[in-house]
């Protein structure tokens, strides 16, 4: 993601020139990501309330969600008034937080439910462009293109498969071995950055932006 995003200001700023919005390159390294970051947002999900919901604890992320999300609407809109950015990845993982609740105790329907979103949305059964043409009209939505979209169908699917793999023994055993029980300084180097990823998505790419604008004002 921080590769992405890194990328992504380069070419905005015109130091490189690649079709990042069309290259299919680009557009297959962007599913990779989100697939991951979906997964395992799913996988955190169960973790986080697997012996009961912490309301506390999900009332706190719910807000700091909203914020968040708020944020990169606002700050989005404000640098791309043309496309900005009205669903991206953190208003999904509002969305999902939520519903996602709905599934923590059923994980064959989770299963199921997911795989139906992601084969309905790549045989073209399902989608969520109609609720895209009755908003667009009301919210003012950008026409065709938007910076980061993070559409329910079908990363809900993700999610959901994600939600249901935490609920098997596989993941004991991924987890269970050396490699990741290990205290080496790798390990706690991303053990660190894991616990505080909200706050490395919301900081990087400001810094990344102010950073060569800065270099672009002074060149």
């Amino acid at each position: 993601m921080v590769i992405f995003h890194f990328s992504f200001d380069l070419n905005n700023f015109h130091y490189i020139s690649v079709d990042i919005k069309h290259g299919i390159e680009w557009r297959y390294f962007r599913y990779i990501i989100v697939t991951m970051f979906v997964f395992s947002a799913g996988i955190s999900l169960y973790l986080a309330n697997q012996n009961h919901i912490n309301f506390t604890k999900l009332k706190r992320r719910i807000l700091m969600l909203f914020g968040a999300s708020l944020l990169v609407t606002v700050g989005s809109y404000s640098q791309f008034p043309s496309s900005w950015i009205y669903f991206g990845i953190l208003h999904f993982f509002l969305f999902a937080s939520i519903v996602g609740l709905l599934f923590l105790r059923v994980p064959k329907i989770s299963f199921f439910v997911g795989i139906f979103i992601i084969v309905g949305y790549n045989y073209h059964i399902i989608n969520m462009h109609w609720l895209y043409l009755y908003l667009q009209p009301i919210l003012h939505l950008p026409i065709r293109y938007t910076e980061d979209l993070a559409s329910i169908v079908p990363w809900f699917g993700v999610f959901l498969l994600g939600l249901s793999f935490a609920n098997t023994r596989l993941l004991n055993k991924f987890f269970n071995n050396n490699f990741f029980n290990s205290t080496n300084r790798i390990n706690k180097s991303f053990a660190l950055i894991g616990r505080h990823t909200l706050v490395v998505y919301l900081v990087h790419q400001p810094i990344f932006f102010g950073l060569f604008l800065l270099i672009k004002y002074f060149l």
